[in-house]
C-alpha cells in the first residue's frame, strides 16, 4: 500500500469522498465480539466500555471513532503519515485514541494479550500475513475478536449499462479510449486482487484462531439487479450524485498512480482538458440518455451505488 505514503496521494480526499461503514456493519462485528450494537434501543442498558481495541490500517481513524465508546482504549496503526495526521485532524480530543503511524506486521510496542478486538477496515488485503499472524497470535487475548471487512467494483443499481464502462477504465487489459491506459496496471498486488476476491486467501490459522465466520458477496454485474441480495452481505449502499461517484473513483490507488504517470492528463475542475476519470465519465453520461440530456448537470444526477463486501471474523484459541 505504498501508495497511500507518497506525496501525491490526497489523504484530505480519502476520507472527503470513500463511503462510510454503517451502523449494521458495526452492529455485526460488536454482536460476534459480545457486546450490544451501537444501535441498540436503550443506550442505558448498552455493555460498559471495556478493553482495548487494535485498528490494523486505520486511515482516517473512522473505525477507530466509530468503536471508541465500546472500549476502553483504542489503537489505530495507518503506515502512512499522511493518513496519521487527516486522523487525528479529524478526532479531535479524544483521550481513548491513540494513532501511531506503523504497519500491522510489526506490533512490538504491544504486551502480550493486550488487545481485546482487532479490527482492519479496507486493508487486510495488504498485510503481509506471514508477520501478521504471528503478531496477532502473541498480542490479541483468548476469547478476543478479530474482524476483517473490505469492499470493491461498485455498481449503479438499474444502470447495468454503465457497468462495462467502470470495468474497462479501471481494470481494461486494452487501452480504454485510443492513447490512454487504463488504471490495471498501476494496483499494487497481490492486494487488489486478494480483496477482489474477497479475502479467501486471508485464512485465520486453526491453530490460533476458531469460530471463523465469512460473509462475501458481489452485485449482478450482467444486470444490475440487486433484488436477491442477502441483507447481511449488503451493508455498504449509497445514494450519491454522478460528481460525488467520480469523486470516489479518484481515491483509488491506482488512479493516485496512474496521474503520476501521466501528470500532463489534468482534470477539468483543475483547468485541464481531461484525466482517466473525465474520460470515463464522459462515456458514463453518454450511455445513459436522460443523463446526456441533462448536459454540464449530469454531475448533480443521484444515483444508487452498491459494492460487493466481505466481511471476515474470527475468535483467538
Amino acid at each position: 500500500m505504498s501508495i497511500f505514503g507518497r506525496s501525491t496521494f490526497s489523504s484530505a480526499g480519502y476520507a472527503a469522498f470513500r463511503p462510510s461503514y454503517p451502523s449494521v456493519l458495526y452492529d455485526r462485528v460488536l454482536r460476534f465480539h459480545g457486546k450490544e450494537a451501537p444501535s441498540s434501543p436503550s443506550p442505558s442498558s448498552s455493555s460498559p466500555a471495556a478493553g482495548t481495541l487494535l485498528d490494523l490500517g486505520c486511515g482516517h481513524g473512522l473505525v477507530a471513532r466509530a468503536l471508541a465508546p465500546y472500549f476502553n482504549r483504542v489503537i489505530a496503526l495507518d503506515p502512512s503519515a499522511g493518513m496519521i495526521e487527516q486522523a487525528r485532524k479529524l478526532t479531535g480530543d479524544n483521550s481513548k485514541i491513540t494513532f501511531k503511524q506503523g504497519g500491522a506486521e510489526d506490533l512490538s510496542f504491544l504486551d502480550d494479550n493486550a488487545v481485546d478486538c482487532v479490527v482492519a477496515g479496507q486493508a487486510a488485503h495488504w498485510f503481509d500475513y506471514s508477520k501478521v499472524w504471528p503478531a496477532l497470535a502473541r498480542v490479541v487475548k483468548r476469547g478476543g475478536t478479530l474482524a476483517f471487512w473490505g469492499y470493491k467494483d461498485h455498481i449503479i443499481v438499474g444502470r447495468p449499462e454503465t457497468t462495462p464502462i467502470f470495468d474497462r477504465f479501471i481494470y481494461g487489459e486494452t487501452e480504454p479510449v485510443p492513447g490512454v491506459e487504463s488504471m490495471m496496471c498501476f494496483w499494487e498486488q497481490p492486494g487488489r486482487n486478494i480483496l477482489r476476491d474477497s479475502l479467501r486467501e486471508v485464512v485465520p490459522p486453526e491453530r490460533e484462531w476458531e469460530h471463523v465466520v465469512r460473509i462475501a458477496w458481489d452485485p449482478n454485474r450482467e444486470t444490475g439487479d440487486i433484488s436477491d441480495a442477502p441483507e447481511e452481505a449488503t451493508w455498504l449502499r449509497r445514494r450519491l450524485k454522478l460528481g460525488e461517484l467520480a469523486s470516489y473513483i479518484r481515491t483509488f490507488s491506482a488512479f493516485s498512480g496512474w496521474g503520476s504517470a501521466h501528470p500532463q492528463m489534468k482534470c477539468r475542475a483543475d483547468g485541464g482538458e481531461g484525466d482517466i476519470v473525465d474520460l470515463m465519465f464522459d462515456e458514463v453520461v453518454a450511455a445513459v440518455p436522460e443523463w446526456k440530456a441533462a448536459g454540464d448537470r449530469w454531475a448533480e444526477i443521484e444515483v444508487d451505488a452498491i459494492w460487493g463486501t466481505v466481511l471476515l471474523m474470527a475468535k483467538r484459541r
